[in-house]
């Protein structure tokens, strides 16, 4: 029967056969037996060892790695069995220190590029935890490495923990830099000194740490000050009101007033930066951390040097140093300054300042008028060179004389000449002309123009002269009495209105006025500048140069004539002899009829009027 089976069955009844026996046998077997068995036959150390040679890194996540080689261009860095990636030698910058075998932290950018390569960054690496780092470091006050990667408008760019900070050039150092340029690619210590969570902003300083470090020295120092003590010091900084002086860890201020006796206007031209000079202490003050220095103590006061012989009178030679509006001050010596008042440059009277005179750098000649070697102040004068020109003025302008004058000023009530420089006088208002009724000078002269003069009274002491114009001519207002007599008419242009009445110009340059009510005309219309028209003088006064004048008058006058002719013709009418004319009829019979025929026409009307009287009566 087995034989006329297939060659496979056979095979499969076999397999079968004995499948059955190996089942009856299993379910007799041990399995917690077996599973001992088997696990004593493993190193489980060994099974571990070999799990972790496993490569386990995951894309973009940062993992520490170990530098295994380094050059100019890249570091290779191994994550893991077989991990090995490369790094941009640049990304390492902010370590100059690194070195094969160094722990770094590097982020997994891509487990395989297109050749294969593992990429690897450690910048991403920083950054992905440098905010944290950054806030870790400034709370905690610790002090932090950075780069100085390049420079920016008012200091540097910084990497501190993966961050770009940013370096004030206040804080660099306690010393005024003058060169950032020399900074760029150098690694330094920092602290971080403020933070802008919104922005992720940071600044940090180095000047920091440098002035910790000196303040327990600048205690020191500070400790041991005494006014009046002599120290060697280093120009740290120049300023245009002073010099900062380094004492050694100290800085003090040299006011630019304490560095000459004589005048400073640039502290440039005295020191110079990182000059060391011997300086003496002024004034300290330990609170506020502030030193006074002096560096003209040093050497004796030019007064102490000064002429004993020099006395007031004397001239003196000097250089003018400052300008002033009331004056100028001049150094006779280095240190030593005289004033010269704006009232001591020149006889004139007439206000001016200083710098019409003199200015800045001007060599003079002067007189000391004062000397006060106590107070060390000295008044100088430039007028007392020449003459006074008051001395004999008497000679040179008396009275009557005639001269030409520059006009200097105005006032209300004149013009302030000028006759020579230091010769002043004033031409009153009302002798500046005969004719003319001048309401202001400007009306008649301008600053600066040339003006003809008569001297009428000189005041010696009090260096003032009463001067003239309009006497240069006769009065002509004796004469003008014939031309414009009462009642007599002339003809004027008005040149000025107001509420008064109007200004008219005669002729001769003489003015009249007429009142609002005396400017009528005629036809009533209205009176505007430039009108010429007939007027009467109703006033000539001489001696108050005042002439009223009536346009109203000549017109009234006019009618009122006019009528008395017309009344005088009705009056001769009657005398005149009678004209016969040829009628119809005499004019008397004509003039009967006419009365009796209105006599009839009225006589009802007047028994109507009778009657009623009568009732009225009775009644």
């Amino acid at each position: 029967m087995y034989d006329r089976l297939p060659p496979n069955k056979h095979e499969a009844y076999t397999n079968l056969s004995t499948g059955m026996a190996e089942n009856l046998s299993l379910q007799n077997f041990d399995w917690d037996a077996y599973e001992k068995e088997q696990k004593g036959t493993k190193n489980e150390a060994e099974i571990q060892k070999y799990n972790n040679t496993l490569s386990a890194i995951k894309d973009n996540e940062v993992v520490e790695g170990t530098v295994i080689s380094i050059n100019k261009r890249e570091v290779v860095v191994n994550v893991g069995y077989k991990s090995d990636g490369i790094v941009p030698a640049a990304e390492f910058r902010y370590n100059p220190d690194l070195k094969v075998g160094d722990k770094v932290e590097v982020y997994i950018e891509s487990q395989e590029d297109k050749k294969g390569q593992l990429v690897l960054s450690h910048k991403e690496a920083r950054a992905a935890q440098a905010w944290e780092r950054v806030n870790e470091a400034y709370d905690k006050g610790e002090i932090v490495t950075g780069y100085i990667k390049w420079r920016s408008k008012g200091g540097m760019i910084v990497d501190v923990l993966g961050m770009e900070a940013f370096l004030p050039g206040s804080q660099i150092d306690v010393k005024p830099v003058r060169d950032y340029d020399v900074f760029v690619g150098k690694t330094m210590e920092f602290k971080i000194v403020k933070l802008n969570p919104e922005f992720r902003n940071v600044v940090v300083s180095h000047k920091a740490l440098i002035e910790a470090e000196l303040e327990a020295q600048r205690q020191e120092i500070i400790s041991k000050l005494e006014k009046g003590q002599v120290l060697e010091g280093t120009v740290k900084n120049i300023t245009s009101y002073g010099v900062f002086i380094d004492l050694g860890g100290v800085d003090g201020l040299i006011h630019i007033t304490d560095l000459s006796w004589g005048r400073v206007s640039d502290p440039h031209e005295i020191v110079s930066l990182d000059q060391k000079i011997n300086v003496v202490i002024l004034d300290f003050d330990e609170d506020k951390k502030r030193i006074a220095l002096g560096l003209k103590q040093l050497t004796p006061h030019p007064w102490d040097a000064l002429d004993p012989n020099l006395k007031v009178g004397d001239k003196v030679k000097g250089k003018v140093v400052v300008m002033t509006d009331y004056g100028a001050f001049v150094e006779i010596a280095e240190g030593v300054e005289g004033l010269i008042h704006v009232s001591e440059m020149s006889w004139s009277q007439h206000l001016r300042s200083a710098n019409d005179f003199l200015k800045v750098g001007d060599e003079v000649e002067a007189v000391i008028l004062t000397l006060d070697r106590a107070e060390r102040k000295m008044s100088l004068g430039l007028k007392q060179l020449k003459a006074d020109p008051w001395a004999d003025i008497e000679t040179r302008y008396p009275i009557g004389s005639r001269h030409t004058a520059k006009v200097r000023n105005f006032t209300n009530f004149g013009v302030f000449v000028e006759l020579e420089e230091g010769v002043e006088g004033l031409i009153h208002i009302s002798d500046l002309s005969w004719t003319k009724k001048v309401k202001h000078p400007n009306e008649f002269t301008h600053i600066g123009d040339n003006i003809d003069v008569v001297v009428l009274e000189i005041d010696k002491d009090n260096r003032r002269l009463s001067l003239g114009h309009k006497q240069l001519e006769e009065n002509p207002w004796k004469e003008l009495e014939a031309k414009y007599g009462l009642d007599t008419i002339v003809e004027g242009k008005v040149a000025e209105i107001n509420d008064k009445g109007a200004v008219i110009a005669l002729e001769d340059g003489v003015e009249g006025f007429c009142t609002t009510r005396h400017l009528q005309k005629e036809d009533k219309s209205p009176v505007a500048v430039g009108d010429v028209m007939n007027f009467k003088v109703i006033e000539f006064n001489s001696d108050a140069k005042r002439i009223l004048l009536s346009h109203l008058r000549t017109w009234e006058e006019r009618k009122e004539t006019g009528k008395e002719n017309k009344s005088q013709k009705r009056e001769a009418a009657p005398e005149m002899p009678k004209v016969e004319k040829t009628t119809l009829g005499d004019l008397s019979v004509l003039a009967n009829l006419k009365a009796s025929m209105d006599a009839e026409k009225e006589a009802p009307k007047a028994k109507k009027a009778v009657k009623k009287d009568v009732k009225k009566d009775e009644e």
